[in-house]
């Protein structure tokens, strides 16, 4: 935990009065069981006793939401929008004590700030510190952005991360997990507005390569099929992607079709992403003949028993 000073309580009542939709929706989203939300009205001068009450409902409610539930619910929520955002890290950075909880949070909505104030036609080549630091501006406050000493491995890890040119690499390549524990060991340093921006311009640029990756192996899964179909093959062995090892064709190109939906809420090295990559090796092997011939053997089988014939066809 970090400790920094904070606003005093009275400055903050604006903002508690603005976030009190977003939080009323978090604990109905997540049944979340806390004691009722307070009744607080921007404008009114508060007494010590609701501004208590306020601040630790607040405290309740945060010790509750996780930040992959926070991700969730912001990524599908009509509710959130650039305000919102400044509101929610507002409220994160002005808090006297920071756990680990707090900066993932923070971490977080600075890059979903990032992203959604940015243009989204800007190339790589200019997210330069500068330029990261100018967008978060109305977060973190005007600076000269300077790469801490103890962060340049960051541009290393971009680096070898833009190498990758499938998902299996990425994942293979340690980079996420380096760049997690880079953050986990930061301790008070990350709080450093520098910091913040080196973090948060690193993890735009994952964002970017893992939904790169996650495309290409999709997409490439999804030709595979159609490759494969067009062969006569109706089933694969997936039993290594955790499927059956008679899965149907139709039912994985449904399954790719609703993780291309899953997959922008969260990215991580977590099971579904596994076998996203288990899955694209297993197509892999049956158009290189491997779990073809199995799958070719299936489908005419299952052809002839129900045609009545003996015959099977040939592509």
């Amino acid at each position: 935990m970090t400790e920094h000073n904070t606003t005093p309580s009275t400055e903050q009542w604006p903002l508690l009065c603005a976030l009190l939709p977003i939080y009323s929706a978090l604990v109905k989203e997540f049944v979340i069981e806390v004691q009722a939300s307070p009744v607080i009205e921007e404008g009114q001068s508060p007494s010590p006793e609701a501004i208590e009450q306020a601040q630790t409902w607040f405290q309740q409610v945060d010790s509750h939401i996780q930040v992959h539930q926070l991700r969730q619910f912001l990524q599908t929520t009509t509710l959130a929008n650039e305000t919102v955002l400044r509101d929610l890290l507002g409220h994160h950075l002005h808090k006297s004590v920071k756990a680990s909880s707090d900066r993932d949070k923070i971490d977080f909505l600075l890059v979903q700030y990032f992203s959604l104030c940015a243009p989204s036609g800007l190339e790589d080549a200019d997210l330069d510190l500068d330029y990261v630091a100018q967008v978060l501006e109305p977060v973190l406050g005007a600076q000269e952005p300077k790469l801490p000493l103890w962060l340049n491995s960051l541009d290393t890890l971009m680096q070898s991360a833009g190498k990758c040119r499938r998902l299996s690499e990425l994942l293979h390549s340690g980079v996420l997990e380096q760049g997690r524990k880079l953050k986990m060991q930061s301790g008070d340093r990350y709080f450093d507005p520098s910091a913040m921006v080196a973090f948060a311009r690193f993890s735009f640029l994952m964002r970017r390569v893992f939904f790169r990756l996650m495309h290409g192996d999709l997409n490439a899964i999804l030709d595979g099929l159609r490759d494969l179909e067009k062969r006569g093959i109706k089933t694969l062995d997936c039993r290594r992607a955790q499927f059956s090892a008679d899965e149907p064709t139709t039912r994985l190109r449904m399954i790719c079709q609703s993780w291309k939906v899953m997959f922008h809420a969260e990215y991580s090295s977590g099971q579904p992403l596994r076998m996203l990559v288990d899955l694209r090796a297993a197509v892999d092997d049956a158009l290189q003949g491997g779990g073809a011939r199995k799958g070719s053997a299936r489908a005419a089988s299952a052809s002839s028993k129900h045609a009545g014939s003996g015959k099977q066809d040939q592509s």
